[in-house]
């Protein structure tokens, strides 16, 4: 009876004590958190805290957030909460820059008023037309405001550099000016690029023509496009432009996906080049791309959809690539915290060691690469039949990189003298001032909208960009890191979209080559046949009369060709087999990953638990033995 009232009395005290505990957590450890994922995405980044230590006014927050009408929505309802948390952590870092005001706006209010006027977009729920908002308003001391639409739940790992880049904004309200110079249209004035309205978000552009002949001193990055045909004097003021202290980027391609150019109608059989380069600069600087190639990897190459012989498959395209970690420089800024980036058709710049400047490779394939003609590109679209070309050759080839150093000019005479402009440029300058900042990228594709962004419908009907790859945040790193500015990189990034299987890509693409190569030689052998069997079946016409027209063929000529026959149904069956084979593992492969993660740890954990109820059972036998 008294060990009966002892273990009640213990159960209430334990009660008690775990009540105790629970109170005291909520009221003492609200705010801890333990971010165990990956990319630290729950955790403010170093850039983010350097952005709230660089506030000088107070900046107002509103967010706009219509919880009870989202509480039957768990997606919505979800975010809501992590974007109203990580606000508030925002909040306790600023020491006391940052005000927040958490907004639930009533239907038909002021402060819905408010948050349509701000462009805070209105989202529909349910069938009786109520619409809810999610989005924030934040505004300094001079009346600039910036505002983020909507939050959206898809977009959970780019939320930190979101709000830091609106904080930043508005702490930094000027924007600096880009030059943009574009021989390709989606790129210029009045294009529709995706990356366009991205750097429009926090950069002042300045469209140049193409036949610019002097780049301003309040340009602070000049981006070239693209450029074919260039005339003298644009090249000359893109080489003083840089000399005088001007960032530069410069993306030129040996075969550009997105170049419209059509034929010349008084040559129509001869192909319109692609290419773009800039081979006085680039000697200039230690650099050359020969735009007759175009790198391949078949490690990195992107796996297509083709309808081939055997049906609808996945295959390797050479041409495009997708360099993830071990294709980027882990020592940049602008690619240190980059997960994928996708490329198209791109070339390979070579560097002089001889040259003096510091050249450092941002973009970069694996050893296993090769260079393919640009003809043989154009021509052979067939993935499988370019994979049979390849041949790697174990170096790595640089395809984006960052020049640094003292450079002298492409004109050592001066401005170039043409009819209405003779007279000298009394600012020539035959070398740089100080060290140049310039990035060449030998893809123009990099920058097009199919290689990095997917875009989707919200729930109000807008269409919104999503990425697949970090092109952009390898576009705007390059922007921020030219300029200086280095706060908002470590924020960009932080999504990882693919964690590839390695290991398991290697199996797979060395068990494709294997029977690639068996099927290879099968279908040659059955192409052999089957034209030996045409040629026994050309027609021998016997004469006139009955018969006639039939084919004729000997004893021996009966047996060969129902020896061919034989053969061609057993290289089918071959054929068949080795097809099956090779999908077989593949599934087998993707069977074993997935019991691995999704059967393996709960097994281990049952395993485990049974084990120690076990123990308990044996310990709990001998105490009574005792």
């Amino acid at each position: 009876m008294n060990r009966k009232a002892l273990s009640s009395t213990g159960l209430l005290l334990a009660a008690i004590l775990f009540l105790a505990v629970i109170t005291v957590s909520n009221a003492l450890l609200t705010g801890l958190r333990i971010d165990l994922t990956a990319a630290q995405l729950y955790t403010l980044s170093d850039g983010t805290r350097r952005v709230l230590a660089g506030i000088d006014e107070p900046i107002r927050l509103r967010f706009y957030y219509s919880s009870a009408l989202f509480a039957d929505v768990p997606q919505i309802a979800t975010y809501g909460d992590r974007v109203r948390e990580l606000l508030r952590e925002y909040v306790r870092a600023a020491d006391g820059k940052l005000e927040l005001t958490i907004i639930d706006p009533e239907p038909f209010s002021e402060t819905e008023d408010e948050a349509v006027a701000a462009g805070v977009q209105q989202i529909p729920i349910g069938q009786a037309g109520e619409m809810g908002y999610f989005g924030l308003v934040g505004s300094n001391l001079t009346d600039d405001e910036l505002v983020i639409p909507v939050f959206q739940p898809g977009r959970e790992a780019s939320l930190e550099y979101e709000l830091s880049r609106l904080i930043h904004g508005l702490a930094h309200p000027v924007k600096r000016k880009v030059g943009v110079m574009s021989w390709l249209p989606q790129f210029a004035e009045g294009g529709n690029a995706a990356l366009l309205r991205l750097v429009a978000e926090g950069y002042d552009i300045t469209w140049l023509p193409q036949d610019t002949r002097n780049i301003g001193a309040d340009i602070d990055t000049l981006v070239v496009i693209h450029p074919k045909e260039v005339g003298k004097l644009t090249r000359y003021a893109i080489d003083q432009f840089i000399l005088r202290g001007g960032r530069a980027m410069i993306f030129v391609d040996p075969l550009s996906e997105e170049d419209p150019v059509e034929p010349d109608p008084a040559r129509p059989l001869i192909l319109p080049s692609r290419s773009s380069n800039m081979p006085e600069l680039f000697a200039t600087w230690g650099l050359s791309l020969d735009t007759s190639m175009i790198v391949t990897d078949v490690s990195h190459a992107i796996r297509v959809q083709y309808a081939g012989g055997r049906g609808q498959q996945e295959v390797e395209f050479l041409p495009w690539l997708a360099l993830g970690e071990r294709g980027l420089s882990r020592e940049e800024f602008s690619t240190n915290q980059l997960a994928r980036v996708h490329l198209g058709n791109a070339g390979e710049l070579v560097i002089d060691p001889a040259a003096g400047t510091e050249l450092i490779p941002l973009l970069s394939t694996g050893p296993q690469s090769m260079l393919l003609e640009t003809d043989a590109v154009i021509f052979q679209r067939d993935p499988a039949r370019l994979l049979g070309l390849f041949k790697p050759e174990d170096k790595r080839r640089h395809i984006a990189v960052r020049l640094s150093g003292q450079v002298a000019s492409s004109f050592p005479e001066g401005r170039p003298k043409i009819e209405g402009l003779m007279e000298a440029d009394p600012d020539f300058r035959a070398e740089s001032a100080g060290p140049v900042n310039v990035v060449v990228v030998a893809d123009t594709d990099i920058l097009a909208d199919r290689f990095w962004v997917r875009f989707q419908q919200t729930p109000a009907g807008a269409t919104t960009p999503t990425p697949i790859a970090d092109n952009a945040s390898f576009f705007i790193n390059l922007l921020d890191q030219l300029g200086g500015s280095e706060d908002l990189i470590s924020l960009r990034s932080r999504a990882i979209y693919a964690r590839p299987f390695t290991r398991v890509e290697e199996i797979r693409r060395e068990a494709e080559a294997r029977f690639r190569d068996e099927e290879r030689a099968l279908e040659t052998r059955l192409a052999e046949t089957e034209k030996r069997i045409e040629a026994l079946m050309t027609p021998q016409q016997a004469g006139a009369g009955e018969g006639a027209g039939q084919v004729l063929l000997t004893e021996a000529q009966r047996a060969e060709l129902e020896r061919f026959r034989e053969e061609q149904l057993r290289t089918r069956r071959e054929l068949r087999n080795v097809q099956r084979e090779l999908q077989r593992n593949i599934e087998q492969m993707g069977n074993t990953l997935k019991f691995i993660n999704i059967g393996l740890v709960p097994l281990i954990i049952a395993v485990i638990a049974l084990l120690a109820a076990l123990s308990r059972a044996a310990m709990r036998r001998q105490a009574r033995l005792v």
